[in-house]
């Protein structure tokens, strides 16, 4: 069976890729995704949240940064780069020692570094770049036209700033969903992924605090993927990558007839090794053997929603006795 498949401008042997993840911060592990089958790997993400928060650590700042003056800006870029130096010897490192493509992600929260830590990614070697954009939008001066306008301003200069491909992936926090989907794709990315896993919250009600909940995803996480996928792969005009909820070989199947062009994995692989990517693969190379398809392009999208189509089962949100398979 033939999995070989065409994303982002690169030649992946297999469409399961592993997503950003603390895996992939360690090129030994990395290592074994490509033993184990894996197409690509995107690599832990850079928060520039991070990088500010080892700024303010290791430079000892309690007041306003703006009584430093020049100063503080020269140590603030020193303690930066000496924070971003260990991934680029990552980098640089895993492509020395893999073959299968390596691809950088980053996620910012000013427009400058978006396009700073792109280029630096470029220079590292990375063969495409992510650009983790999950936007919550819990200002209330906040508006659907801003949100919008900030992915178009930072694809746009980035599309002038690197030459590698570019992917966005984003959440589920639009407003007009399919519209500003579809707009990502005409704005010259090679590639939309559905969707960032968000952290939950959860109430201690012990402690009266507000917490986190679990950072993987449930096996019923994929169904939301799954209706986007099929909605949206055939009006993109750049590859989808799909995540969150993946865990049998039989999910990837799913996405791909939806239309995905590669599925991305984590949480299954926290939770069973790196080497389950095996299973993964052979999942969809048995199921693929068993429907008489030879290649991944055969059936991808056979399932995806038609574009003049209006009354698909994906486009439901509500049961009805005639369209919900009940009695």
């Amino acid at each position: 069976m033939n999995t070989k498949t065409k994303y982002l401008g690169l030649e992946l042997n297999s469409p399961i890729i592993v997503g950003s993840c603390g895996l992939t911060a360690d090129v030994d592990k990395m290592v074994e995704m490509e033993a184990a089958g894996a197409g690509a790997v995107i690599l832990k993400s850079v928060f520039e949240e991070q990088i500010i928060y080892d700024i303010k650590r290791n430079t000892h700042v309690v007041a306003p940064t703006d009584n430093y003056g020049d100063s503080y800006e020269y140590i603030a870029a020193h303690v930066a780069d000496d924070s971003l130096n260990k991934h680029f010897q990552m980098i640089r490192s895993a492509k020395q020692r893999l073959s299968i493509p390596v691809i950088g992600s980053i996620n910012c929260f000013s427009y400058e570094n978006w396009i700073t830590y792109a280029i630096k990614f470029q220079e590292a070697g990375c063969d495409a770049l992510e650009l983790n954009m999950a936007i919550l939008p819990y200002e209330t001066n906040l508006s659907a036209d801003d949100v919008e306008r900030t992915f178009t301003q930072i694809i746009n200069t980035l599309r002038k700033s690197v030459s590698i491909p570019v992917s966005i992936k984003v959440g589920t926090y639009f407003t007009d969903m399919a519209k500003q989907l579809q707009q990502l794709s005409w704005m010259g990315v090679q590639g939309v992924t559905l969707f960032n896993k968000s952290v939950q919250v959860d109430i201690d009600t012990e402690n009266e605090c507000l917490k986190n909940t679990s950072y993987l995803s449930a096996p019923e996480d994929l169904y939301n993927t799954l209706r986007w996928t099929a909605i949206m792969s055939k009006k993109m005009r750049c590859d989808l990558a799909a995540s969150t909820g993946v865990y049998s070989g039989d999910d990837v199947v799913k996405l791909l007839l939806a239309g995905a062009t590669t599925v991305q994995v984590v949480s299954c692989l926290y939770k069973n090794g790196v080497s389950y990517l095996r299973d993964l693969n052979n999942g969809l190379t048995s199921w693929m053997e068993k429907k008489g398809y030879e290649s991944v392009d055969k059936f991808r999208g056979k399932l995806a929603v038609q574009p003049n189509d209006h009354a698909s089962v994906a486009m439901r949100t509500q049961f009805m006795k005639y369209f919900a398979e009940i009695v």
